[in-house]
């Protein structure tokens, strides 16, 4: 199995980039690495880098370079309420990091129920 390349600087600054845009102020991007199957099939685990990072109100933010130009995503408040924006792989790294945020963005405003149509439990009215 080939080995996934590294997260580049130049991916890291887009990243970056775009947190400063959503959030006004600089983030700390952490990298580490993560044990996922790239596809539902595979018995064994792939070694892949990832980005993370999380925010004041205890969001935090999973993007997984699953191999040249791929990327996956996630968002969590706890370990085991991982959500993500519905797309299983993106090949752009802009949209994967956009895509990410917005779908947090909605969730927040979903639980507030800010959302038209919506009481604050977040039931349909």
């Amino acid at each position: 199995m080939a080995e996934i390349p590294d997260i580049t600087e130049s991916e890291r600054w887009m990243v970056q980039t775009t947190l400063r845009e959503r959030y006004g102020r600089e983030m700390e991007i952490k990298m580490a690495d993560a044990e996922i199957r790239l596809h539902a099939s595979d018995r064994e685990l792939t070694s892949c880098p990832v980005m993370f990072w999380n925010t004041d109100d205890g969001c935090n933010f999973v993007i997984f370079k699953s191999g040249d130009r791929r990327y996956r995503c996630q968002f969590f408040y706890r370990v085991h309420q991982q959500m993500g924006t519905g797309v299983d792989e993106y090949d752009d790294l802009s949209e994967c990091a956009v895509s990410l945020l917005q779908a947090q963005a909605d969730y927040t405003a979903e639980q507030r129920g800010d959302l038209p149509g919506q009481s604050p439990s977040g039931r349909r009215r």
